[in-house]
């Protein structure tokens, strides 16, 4: 660097990465083919991005971030193979030069030229790679649910301290302005005193009773993708990424819908309530003591019902005292029907607003102020999602402190705060 310049984000990083030591190496790497774009002067300005995970839900967000002229797309990752060349060439049709491709994000993270990476993985990788992407100097933006386990959440959020890294979990309809509308109208009282609310979530299948099994495809890590998992023999249905079944229904791997659509929902009913440092006290599934929906209480009553009806065509139904505010993605109504009309002045609450989610994320890691969805918000929702779950279960109700974040009064449910994790695939440790 020529002493007149001024430094860059990136050579501050790269100075500050080489300094802390790097992580894992050796991986086995697949290289697109060189366009020479990356090693343009330009580039050194930008937020240089790996994306980890490549599945049905990352397409949007490698197309969408390699689009934003912030951003430099550096690397992709994943286990399969297949996605992972299929990822590398849509950045290369795109221009983009140079890109590492790999089954090991580790690799990624090693790489002092990436600043950001975004992890779309299934549910039960987000949480290590997460940390270690914070340990190792980077953002991060993490789909939801930010973590498979409460335990896990609770290391998020003091990694996200430690480190002074900014994170955004992918709860993107924080950043609608529907979602927004609503969380303005219940927060200032505009509905009376909220209630209850009706939440929808829908079904997923149970998981086969026996699976077929099958060889494992080549070019697939299998052992990889199960990570600190429990091993069960290679079936197709386990390792589908689709949004209606596949992995998404075994609890190996997630909340089911707590952690599908619930993720996305509770997550507004906690902005909406004004509640994002705390939460419930009680998760009853259904079927408990002949409670025909799930619901889970905060300690003034309000009760959130699962696909309770009427929802008059809407995802959550919040229920006042004196109206109703029913939203959805792309829309909302309210009773009365004018409510929805109201301008906000100075002196009301206006909730964090955020156009744009990812959008959101790079303008953080700009400023190094918090995003609408920060590991403290994420964990908080994401508590939910994991509570009912347990509730669900355990085919009982649990009690739950939200201020010592300890489930009380049942041991068995309490050691499913966490989960035995497979040799190798230890948590990285803070420090």
């Amino acid at each position: 660097m020529q002493p007149h310049l001024k430094p860059t984000r990136r050579h501050f990083l790269k100075s500050s990465f080489a300094a802390a030591g790097s992580l894992v190496a050796a991986p086995q790497i697949i290289r697109a083919e060189t366009l020479g774009n990356a090693a343009k002067t330009a580039a050194n300005s930008r937020i240089g991005m790996g994306f980890i995970g490549m599945g049905l839900i990352s397409d949007g967000h490698l197309k969408t971030f390699s689009g934003m002229k912030e951003v430099q797309p550096i690397a992709v990752c994943d286990v399969k193979k297949w996605q992972m060349e299929q990822s590398a060439k849509v950045l290369k049709d795109r221009g983009f030069s140079d890109i590492l491709a790999t089954s090991r994000y580790e690799e990624v993270l090693s790489r002092p030229d990436i600043d950001a990476v975004c992890v779309t993985t299934p549910d039960h990788w987000h949480a290590a790679i997460a940390l270690a992407a914070m340990k190792a100097g980077k953002d991060v933006y993490v789909e939801k649910p930010m973590t498979l386990t409460i335990e896990e959440g609770k290391a998020l959020v003091a990694a996200e301290k430690q480190y002074g890294r900014i994170l955004q979990v992918g709860s993107q309809q924080r950043s609608s302005v529907h979602f927004r509308i609503a969380a303005n109208l219940v927060r200032n009282g505009m509905i009376g005193d909220v209630k209850e609310i009706y939440c929808q979530l829908g079904r997923f299948p149970l998981p086969p009773e026996k699976e077929d099994i099958v060889p494992v495809p080549e070019g697939f890590d299998y052992d990889r993708w199960l990570g600190p998992t429990p091993f069960f023999e290679y079936s197709e249905n386990r390792v589908l990424g689709n949004y209606g079944r596949g992995w998404r229904c075994y609890w190996e791997y997630g909340s089911r819908k707590f952690g599908d659509w619930g993720a996305h929902h509770f997550d507004i009913i906690q902005w909406a309530l004004g509640r994002d440092d705390s939460g419930p006290v009680e998760f009853i599934p259904a079927g408990h003591e002949g409670s025909e929906f799930h619901h889970y209480r905060y300690a003034d009553g309000i009760t959130v019902w699962r696909d309770r009806k009427p929802d008059h065509g809407h995802m959550i139904r919040f229920i006042g005292t004196k109206g109703e505010v029913h939203v959805s993605r792309g829309k909302i109504d309210t009773l009365p029907a004018e409510l929805v009309r109201h301008k906000f002045g100075p002196g009301d609450i206006q909730v964090y607003e955020s156009m744009d989610h990812r959008r959101n994320f790079l303008d953080s890691i700009a400023s190094r102020k918090p995003t609408i969805c920060p590991a403290t918000v994420g964990h908080r929702t994401g508590t939910i999602c994991q509570l009912a779950g347990i509730a669900e279960r355990l085919g009982r109700a649990i009690k739950w402190d939200p201020a010592a974040e300890q489930i009380m009064g049942d041991n068995e449910a309490k050691a499913m705060q966490d989960r035995p994790r497979r040799d190798g695939y230890e948590m990285p440790a803070l420090g």
